[in-house]
């Protein structure tokens, strides 16, 4: 992870507890914690959390075989399945991630593997687009059939 420029989480960790796989563990089944989640070892199942300050890290020793959905993912081990993040994905120079990785932020250290795809979601907004933008006929609007006259 360094020389990978911070997005959100420049003070390192978040608030909250840390859990720790630690190398040489196997943990069979879903996870879901908040948090912190340190992976150096081996997962086989779903990794999930709740909240928007929730953070998983896959060590360069750790893998996940199933789909992490976790507000921030940091990845340099070897992830297979897909990637759900609401905040942010970091790739560092040693990840590989066989899977989708679905996204708001992203970072990707030179070296990093994806194979997939890569699936922008953006953050909920105020903003309202333009009718031209849109597939739908504004409310206020209704369409004049082109074979009506409109001098009445």
């Amino acid at each position: 992870m360094f020389g990978l420029k911070r997005f959100k989480n420049e003070n390192g960790f978040n608030s909250g507890t840390t859990t720790l796989i630690a190398a040489g563990t196997k943990l069979t089944g879903d996870i879901s914690f908040t948090g912190n989640l340190e992976i150096e070892g081996e997962v086989v199942g779903n990794v999930s959390a709740e909240g928007d300050k929730s953070r998983v890290r896959v060590l360069e020793s750790g893998s996940v075989q199933g789909n992490i959905d976790v507000a921030t993912i940091i990845v340099n081990g070897h992830v297979k399945g897909d990637l759900y993040a609401s905040e942010l994905v970091e790739l560092a120079a040693k990840a590989v991630v066989e899977g989708n990785l679905n996204y708001n932020l992203i970072g990707i250290e030179k070296g990093a593997e994806v194979v997939g795809s890569f699936v922008y979601h953006s953050a909920e907004s105020n903003i309202t687009l333009f009718p031209a933008d849109r597939d739908e006929v504004p409310a206020d609007r209704e369409e004049v059939p082109a074979d009506r006259d409109e001098a009445v």
